[in-house]
Parts: structure tokens; sequence; C-alpha cells
């Protein structure tokens, strides 16, 4: 069941500003249907994809400081910058621009989303820290303004404000939430070793489609809407697409191997979860999520098999 926000305490912390610190859970997400257009002028294509958030969560905590700072634990440890070409960094100089605030804060990232595996870590993050710090510094703005700055800093940014499942237009920053009834979905993702990068992906794309070899384009979103609405996980798997997959498998040949090992564990589907390496498979309920999960464990066709669950509510003070 989504996890609906409501302008409660929360809220009233936000508007007044934080003497203690903050701290804010972000989640991953998956595309259910990611379908890629032309490339635009801008250089980014035009995409047509329905987000959807799971329970793999971040966590940022940000304290009052006399500068700026970043520090992390977890996952990508000692590979990620934590200098300003981090987006946790970038966001919180872009809010302190757009609120007038000078950009002091002590910020401590505490990660278990993987590095460039298609579950939009880097644009979680960027998202907590906008939450973070407007609830730190008391800017008092809404999620809605705080989805504006976010459109700047990636096309994910603005879905990881909101959560839930929502439709991405646009080249992903334009988004709208789908109106569904309650369901609650179950997942297993299967994290790669290693990253793969998103622009690289697109690339690859374009080359084999350009070649002539890679698979038709998919079509509008309706399937995938209406398969949401029917709360059935049969449906939904058989509606679930993405047209940079292709693209992830040629780059990793050894992702047709876990996809493979899903499938014979009795996974209703598998697909690549955005630009890749990560896969995700769709479970009929939260005791096959786990026997899927212990399978593919066994058959060592990943780094690790998490279980999870979606929709939940995007990045929120805890």
């Amino acid at each position: 069941m989504t996890e609906a926000w409501r302008p409660d305490d929360e809220d009233e912390q936000r508007r007044r500003g934080a003497s203690g610190p903050v701290k804010v859970r972000v989640p991953a997400k998956v595309n259910l249907h990611l379908g890629v257009g032309p490339l635009r002028r801008d250089g980014y294509h035009e995409l047509n994809t329905v987000y959807h958030a799971i329970s793999i969560y971040d966590e940022l905590t940000a304290r009052r400081g006399d500068t700026l700072a970043l520090t992390m634990e977890g996952e990508g440890a000692g590979e990620l910058a934590l200098d300003d070409t981090n987006l946790v960094i970038r966001a919180a100089h872009a809010l302190a621009g757009y609120a007038g605030v000078v950009p002091h804060a002590r910020l401590h990232l505490r990660k278990q989303i993987p590095l460039a595996g298609g579950l939009a870590g880097g644009s979680a993050d960027a998202a907590a820290a906008l939450v973070a710090c407007d609830a730190l510094w008391g800017t008092g703005l809404s999620r809605d303004e705080l989805a504006g700055i976010a459109a700047d800093l990636g096309s994910d940014v603005p879905f990881l404000i909101h959560g839930g499942t929502a439709l991405g237009t646009g080249r992903g920053e334009a988004v709208s939430p789908v109106l569904a009834r309650p369901t609650s979905w179950h997942w297993v993702v299967a994290v790669a070793d290693g990253g793969l990068s998103t622009p690289a992906a697109y690339r690859e794309l374009d080359r084999l489609r350009d070649a002539g070899t890679a698979g038709e384009p998919l079509g509008s979103t309706d399937g995938l809407l209406g398969a949401l609405r029917q709360r059935d996980p049969r449906v939904l798997a058989a509606a679930l697409g993405n047209d940079l997959q292709d693209a992830a498998l040629s780059m990793r040949p050894a992702l047709a191997d876990t996809l493979k090992a899903g499938e014979a564990a009795g996974a209703l589907a598998g697909i690549v979860s955005g630009s890749g390496p990560t896969c995700v498979f769709l479970a009929a309920d939260e005791a096959h999520a786990g026997r899927i999960a212990a399978e593919l464990e066994a058959a060592e066709v990943c780094r690790e098999a998490r279980v999870a669950h979606g929709p939940v509510a995007g990045a929120r003070i805890v």
C-alpha cells in the first residue's frame, strides 16, 4: 500500500526549521515500463515511463554546521566522491540558492541502494538532501516546489520526492501520480557486481537501433496502467517492459543468466531495472519472493538478492 504523506508533524518541523538532526529515508525506484523515444535536441531521450518506489532505502541525516560537508557509509563508501560533484551537495546548493539561505549543514549518508545499479540511488540521495535541508533550514517549501528544484538535478529526482507509483514523461522529470486501488507488489532485487553507466546504456541503445538489432520499442503505458488497476500480479507480470534492457544485456551479457535463473526460480516476470545492471523479479506474494531470492543466491548469478515491496512513499523525515 502506498504510504501517503500528510501535512502533519513533518510539515510543521519543515516550516520552523530544526535545531537537532533531521533524518530522511528515501527509497529506490524501478521502472515498470520504460519506453525510450528518439534523442532530443537537448541531448536527452524522450521517455514514457512508469516509476515505482520500492522498500530499499538510503538514509540521510542533516545537522547544523559551519560549512557544507558530506560523509557516508555503506554501499559505495570509498568509491563515491563527496565533493561538489555529488548530487547530495548539488541538491543542498540548489535549495539554498532557491530559498536564499546560506548552505551550511553537516550531512551523513547511510547508503543501501547500489551505485549505478538502475535503481536511481544518486537521485534518491538528492531528493533526501532537498527534504532534509528544507527541514533543517526551515525554508518551508511545498513538495511541488522541491520537485521543481529536483528537476534541474536529474530526471528521476522529482519522482523520489513524491514516491508511490507515477507516470514520467519528457526526459522523466514530468511526474504524475498513478491513481490505483491500494495494492502491495512483491519484488526480488538481484544486485549485480559493479554498475553500468546510464549515459552509456542510452548510447548503446541508439547503436543497437541504428544497427537494426534492438527489439521493437515499447508502445504506450496504457497496458501497464491497466494491469496495475487489476491488482493481479500475473497480469502485471505480462505488462512489464524496458527498452533499455537490450542495451544492458549487450553491455553485460551475464545478466541473461540472472534473468533465466529468476524465471527458473518461479518468478512471474523479470526485467532489467532502468539502465541496469540490477534485475528485478515480480513475485506472487512475500513468501514467494523469499523463495525466489534464496534460489537466486544459491545459483550465484548475482551479488545478493533482496526482497522488497512497493509502492512506498518518497523522501520522508523519520
